[in-house]
C-alpha cells in the first residue's frame, strides 16, 4: 500500500517502513505524528484519489531526527564591474519514518 501526502508545500509518495526528509516540522525526536493531508491512496490496481483530500485517510509517522542539509553556495558576479557576492544557505529538515497508512 502506498500514499501520496502533502507537507511543507511539497508532495511525497510514501510506503510503510520508508524514511524520508521533509521540510522542518516542530516536533521532538521520537514522537509519533499523524498527517491527514493524504491526496491519494493506492494498493495494487485499486487507487483512491481525493478531491483534493481522501476523506478518513491518514499516515502515521515517527520523527527520527532534526537536522540541516549540506550547504548550497551562491555566487553572483558581474564581469568587468568589480561586483562579486558570496552567500551560503543550509535548509532545515525533519527525517521521518512511515509507520502505517490508514485508508
Amino acid at each position: 500500500m502506498y500514499a501520496v501526502i502533502k507537507t511543507g508545500g511539497k508532495q511525497y509518495r510514501v510506503v510503510a517502513g520508508e524514511k524520508l526528509k521533509v521540510e522542518q516540522i516542530p516536533a521532538d525526536v521520537g514522537t509519533e505524528i499523524t498527517l491527514d493531508q493524504v491526496l491519494m491512496v493506492g494498493e495494487g490496481e485499486s487507487v483512491k484519489i481525493g478531491s483534493p483530500l481522501v476523506s478518513g485517510a491518514s499516515v502515521k509517522l515517527t520523527v527520527l531526527s532534526q537536522g540541516r542539509h549540506d550547504k548550497v553556495k551562491i555566487f553572483k558576479m558581474r564581469r568587468r564591474k568589480h561586483y562579486q557576492k558570496h552567500q551560503g544557505h543550509r535548509q532545515n529538515y525533519t527525517e521521518l519514518r512511515v509507520d502505517a497508512i490508514n485508508a
